[in-house]
């Protein structure tokens, strides 16, 4: 089975068992764990910021983000299909009692994009307290937001006395794309999260990172939320690992992506070469994507229908070349079968 649902499959390599395995453990809600703290303080440095948390996952990481920089009636902006708006179910409204307005279009916008979301002040419009910016951008299909658009949208937020968070859940990606340090990608936003149990392969966890302030308020939130750990260095050490071995590889998978994408197009399918970036290729398929997706399966290869026509193939650790190429002639026939059966 090759497994392009998504980079969140991937299994912890037998290196990164081994120290998850020797780790040095404590109680974290004690802020007693030492590979807990060493992975916080790791990430702070890489991050830029004065602070880190550790959580359970990238929803946790954006919500408590959310969290500690908004009141109930607020509003956040977000790009078009960002990961709060279709991925963690309403957990704005339901947990901080805020709505998401979407600015600009594809995932991505711009300061004029930005002001022209926010309504007139007004007794009767909401307060915009926070502007959040997903990089790479999921549902685009993994694209970088370029880290001059980026900062130009959070210094029109600025001015207007907005807030601003990363979703920074695969910025790991975004960093080896595109060559600038993740410090660097992270230095104009308040807050940002970032995952590691996407591209870098673990099993589980997520940071927040930002001034000391926002992150003690977050600690308390994550308790509150049922999201404090106790031997939690086991999962941490999973994390370090993942920090000191699998950022480099990266570029393997987004190697990968760009050879599935040119393989794949010469098949009954369009995809804009364009837009595969990092490590996230989506197809565009004439018989219905669930029907492709199913045939895919059939023949070994796990893809994602993202839309009724759109097919989604995420590439990780667990890939290797000889595993694209043949994911790619899979791929060709599951479309081949869909068109065949009218499905």
């Amino acid at each position: 089975m090759i497994d392009l649902r998504s980079d969140t499959v991937t299994r912890p390599t037998p290196a990164m068992r081994e120290a998850m395995a020797r780790a040095e453990v404590g109680d974290d809600v004690f802020g007693e764990d030492p590979t807990v703290r060493a992975l916080e303080e790791t990430m702070a440095r890489i991050t830029g910021k004065e602070a880190a948390l550790f959580v359970t996952s990238g929803t946790m990481g954006n919500q408590l983000a959310i969290a500690v920089q908004t009141r109930p009636g607020d509003e956040v902006v977000v790009g078009q299909g960002a990961h709060p708006v279709h991925y963690e179910a309403g957990a704005g409204a339901a947990l901080s009692g805020v709505q998401l307005t979407i600015a600009g279009s594809g995932g991505f916008y711009t300061p004029e994009d930005l002001v022209a979301s926010i309504s007139a002040s007004a007794p009767w419009t909401p307060r915009v307290a926070l502007l959040s910016i997903e990089n790479t951008h999921n549902r685009s299909g993994g694209r970088v937001w370029p880290a001059a658009q980026a900062e130009a949208v959070v210094g029109a937020g600025r001015r207007l006395g907005v807030a601003a968070h990363l979703d920074g859940a695969r910025l790991w990606n975004a960093s080896v794309a595109s060559g600038v340090p993740v410090d660097k990608l992270c230095a104009p936003f308040d807050t940002a999260s970032l995952c590691f149990s996407k591209g870098l392969g673990a099993p589980v966890g997520s940071a927040l990172c930002g001034s000391k302030t926002l992150v003690a308020e977050a600690r308390r939130l994550r308790k509150r939320w049922g999201g404090g750990m106790r031997q939690a260095g086991i999962l941490a050490a999973a994390a370090l690992h993942a920090l000191d071995h699998h950022r480099e590889r990266l570029e393997e998978d987004h190697a990968n992506a760009r050879l599935f994408a040119d393989r794949v197009a010469s098949a009954d399918a369009r995809i804009a070469l364009a837009t595969v970036q990092t490590n996230m290729v989506l197809v565009e398929v004439a018989a219905p994507a669930e029907a492709v997706a199913r045939e895919a399966l059939a023949l070994g290869l796990g893809v994602a229908a993202v839309s009724p026509r759109r097919i989604r193939a995420v590439f990780h650790l667990d890939v290797s070349k000889a595993d694209t190429e043949a994911a790619a002639l899979r791929f060709a026939q599951a479309i081949a079968r869909a068109k065949a059966t009218g499905s």
